[in-house]
């Protein structure tokens, strides 16, 4: 059996081939003729498919210029119907030799294919089938396609042909296209609610001279000019700090960020984050703001404030969720941190719960994160606020005033998964010099080989004060998922990374 589809795959392969000689025999023709389509420049559309379909009653009788992709064709005589698609979607063409002439008829119907983009001129009516559609007076090709698209009875499935070429996906998937209009919507929106709010979108370097001690692994390159390493960045945490230090009391940036991690459903090496920076706010006030702000792109994107995300109804409107860690990892899973008096305590319980710890000297910090994400996070489908971390897992969050083992940090979680991490910012420059040489040790125990270094610039910046502060980060893709139903982060990239074809 495997034998016989490799026959049919490789007989497929030798027809798509010839299907592409042919059309280059045409291009060929055409040019010999003194009609090489892409020779053209330019072409004067006074006219979308969507503004034809919704304005017919203005527009009807009246003659418009449209241009798009020829996507079907059904040849009567003398007469023919195709369909053409353009940005806004499709829109039906009628083709009479009387109307177009003799030779332009002639050359549709032998020199066009499927896929070509094509000029049409002609007045709006409506068929007796009731479809609104352009009577054509001239149709011109403006360019040919020389590759055959994918046939419209099987369409195009395979996730690794549209992931590599997300142009074609784009051609003969229109809600592929819709999820990425929604997109732009949603990122616009983001800006829209900050813009609105008083705060001012900044730039910072995705170049850094040094790499950091954070967990994250980041992509090294070198700066041949200065002959040294640089990396890409894997945060904009800290520059826009050093911007509220500056004066900046409202700040936020729409970042492009590099990971050199693993890839699935909602990791990807290169995604969008949005982090924001309010001075003289606390975590409880970054809540509230996040409450709002994802409240109101639901309802301006969506609607309404409530849709479906993989079979599960969420509602964004409203008070979402709220309990610390500790409250979290006792309600699912039994295990009171308040009960454990030493680190021994702690690792015990973990190992009575069946829980497996990376590092077999973990403190109490450490083994409550590890059993709220074995026992709590999945089970978080409506959107929770999860608080107060332990300052082990929080390396740039102030420490509670009341209880200096945790941290004035919180993450929210949606079906199961982390959409966002805030915290109020730690202020204090020689709390934070620790923590991040703490951080480096670490990692270099990790990581023996790695270059990991204690950001002193950073550090000279929280010298000359840095307000409290509250800060925000969140991924743009994982909001795009969920708004627009998507089951995996490379369905919302218009183009994920991918392994090269040999």
């Amino acid at each position: 059996m495997q034998e016989n589809k490799e026959l049919t795959a490789a007989q497929e392969e030798e027809l798509l081939a010839e299907q592409a000689q042919i059309r280059r025999e045409k291009l060929k023709k055409l040019t010999e003729e003194g009609n090489n389509p892409f020779v053209k420049t330019s072409y004067a559309v006074t006219a979308r498919s969507e503004e034809i379909k919704n304005s017919f009653e203005a527009l009807e009788g009246k003659e418009v210029s449209i241009a798009g992709r020829l996507m079907s064709r059904r040849v009567m005589g003398k007469a023919s119907f195709s369909h053409i698609q353009d940005n806004d979607g499709l829109l039906q063409i009628y083709v009479r030799r009387d109307d177009v002439g003799e030779d332009n008829y002639a050359a549709y119907k032998k020199d066009y294919d499927l896929g070509d983009i094509v000029g049409v001129k002609g007045y709006v009516f409506k068929t007796q089938t009731g479809e609104i559609s352009v009577h054509c007076t001239h149709i011109e090709m403006l360019s040919k396609c020389l590759r055959p698209l994918p046939e419209k009875q099987h369409g195009l499935t395979n996730p690794d042909i549209r992931y590599r070429q997300r142009e074609l996906d784009l051609i003969v998937n229109p809600e592929v296209k819709k999820t990425f209009v929604m997109r732009s919507k949603i990122i616009s929106a983001i800006r829209e609610y900050l813009d609105n709010a008083g705060f001012i979108e900044v730039d910072t370097p995705v170049l850094n001279t040094l790499e950091i001690g954070a967990a994250a692994r980041p992509f090294k390159t070198h700066h041949n000019a200065l002959d040294i390493d640089m990396y890409l960045r894997i945060e904009t945490e800290l520059y826009l700090k050093r911007l509220v230090v500056g004066g900046f009391e409202k700040v936020y940036e729409v970042g492009r960020i590099f990971r050199n991690e693993g890839m699935d459903a909602y990791h990807n090496p290169e995604f969008t984050s949005v982090e924001v920076y309010m001075a003289y706010k606390n975590y409880f006030e970054v809540m509230d703001l996040v409450e709002d702000m994802y409240s109101k792109i639901a309802q301006k994107v969506c609607g309404a404030t409530k849709f479906t995300y993989q079979g599960k109804e969420i509602e964004f409107g409203g008070k979402w969720a709220r309990l610390t860690m500790k409250e979290a990892v006792k309600k699912y899973s039994g295990a009171d941190y308040d009960e454990w008096k030493t680190d021994v305590d702690a690792r015990e319980c973990a190992k009575k719960l069946g829980v497996q710890l990376e590092n077999p000297a973990a403190t109490k910090g450490q083994v409550l994160a590890a059993l709220f994400d074995e026992f709590v996070e999945d089970k978080l489908i409506q959107p929770t606020f999860i608080y107060d971390y332990p300052v082990e897992n929080s390396p740039l969050a102030k420490r509670k005033p009341s209880d200096p083992l945790f941290t004035e940090r919180f993450e929210y979680f949606i079906c199961g998964h982390e959409y966002g991490n805030a915290f109020s910012e730690l202020n204090d420059p020689i709390d934070q010099k620790q923590r991040f040489v703490n951080q480096v040790e670490e990692k270099r125990r990790q990581e023996p080989n790695c270059k990991a270094e204690v950001d002193e610039e950073y550090v000279t910046a929280l010298e000359y004060g840095l307000p409290p502060t509250g800060g925000l980060g969140f991924g743009v893709d994982r909001l795009v998922m969920l708004l627009t139903d998507s089951a995996t982060i490379r369905d919302v990239l218009l183009f994920p990374t991918m392994k090269p074809k040999k």
